[in-house]
């Protein structure tokens, strides 16, 4: 199989390309790999570096907004795995043009050159953000969209220009919304390993509010096994659920984080909410589970120690990505 992956030098791409190239993704052993990637800030080569000697690796560097390049790239290969987005809501806060462009017309441009070309299979990696927040309970996949950030409505945009492609085009597009993802690879910017580079270079870490927004968390691999499983069987035009089955506040998930890191905390700083910040997030993943065999594996606790542990490990990957 010849996998186009967009946004594959980013965190949850590139934790992908490695587990297809190191064949650890049933289904997928000895699959050849394209990334296509702009490498903006958040995306960066050496994320790919277990694996960039790789005779079944690609890589074209680019924007999935250029029709001419898409159309260029797209064509010899069997599926999408499209996963390229701008992510960060205080980003998209400040400035939402870019996250426009990227999510809404960037998708759109795919979907064109996918139906264009024939391709079998589209898969759209979304996040349980297009929901909005909710109070008790969890999302199922017919829960309607109500995006509260400009990140949060691109991808809700992104999802419903993918959905209509299959529903009018009949497009074989799969799309899936994850939890909050962690692990290695992630960009400073993002609360967990932001709060541990902060945490092992003496520096304080802020937390929004009072800290009790609550999230699901599910590891970055769990999420990668399970767009594995969406891209083989899933059916083609539905959505299909991610989950990690553990709930955290904000304030416990920084509780876990000092301890891993062995500090107090009087290196917490509290700071203004976020504007328009959603209160929780729950997904019901019983869809992927049902059909598919879907089940976490990656323990929270454990995970996480290892999350740390790399970020104590690998100074040289995320130093020059700090941001202040």
């Amino acid at each position: 199989m010849n996998l186009l992956i967009t946004g594959g030098a980013g965190f949850i791409g590139s934790h992908f390309v490695r587990s297809v190239l190191t064949d650890a993704l049933p289904g997928l052993e000895g699959a050849r790999v394209t990334v296509l990637d702009k490498l903006t800030y958040a995306g960066t080569f050496a994320s790919l570096g277990p694996v960039a000697e790789s005779k079944r690796l690609d890589f074209v560097p680019g924007d999935i907004a250029d029709a001419d390049l898409v159309a260029s790239v797209l064509p010899r290969h069997d599926a999408v795995v499209h996963f390229a987005a701008e992510s960060h809501v205080d980003r998209s806060i400040r400035a939402a043009a870019e996250f426009a462009t990227t999510n809404v017309v960037g998708t759109q441009v795919l979907l064109d050159a996918a139906l264009r070309h024939g391709t079998a299979r589209f898969v759209h990696v979304s996040t349980d953000e297009v929901y909005g927040s909710i109070g008790t309970g969890a999302w199922t996949e017919r829960s309607p969209l109500a995006p509260n950030s400009p990140y949060a409505a691109t991808k809700a945009g992104a999802d419903l220009l993918a959905l209509a492609y299959h529903r009018t085009h009949g497009l074989p597009v799969v799309v899936t919304r994850s939890a909050n993802n962690y692990g290695p690879y992630q960009h400073p910017e993002k609360l967990v390993p932001r709060f541990v580079t902060n945490l092992l270079e003496g520096r304080t870490v802020p937390l929004y509010g009072h800290g009790e927004q609550v999230r699901d968390w599910v590891h970055v691999d769990d999420h990668c096994r399970g767009t594995a499983l969406v891209l083989l069987a899933g059916r083609a035009g539905e959505v299909y659920h991610i989950g990690g089955n553990r709930e955290l506040t904000n304030r416990e998930l920084t509780g876990m984080l000092l301890r891993e890191c062995g500090a107090d905390w009087d290196r917490v700083v509290t700071v203004e909410d976020r504007k328009g910040h959603d209160q929780r997030y729950a997904l019901d993943d019983e869809r992927i589970r049902q059909e598919l065999g879907y089940r976490p594996r990656v323990e929270f606790e454990q995970g996480l120690a290892e999350t740390v542990r790399w970020y104590r490990e690998h100074e040289e990957w995320w130093r020059p990505l700090v941001i202040d």
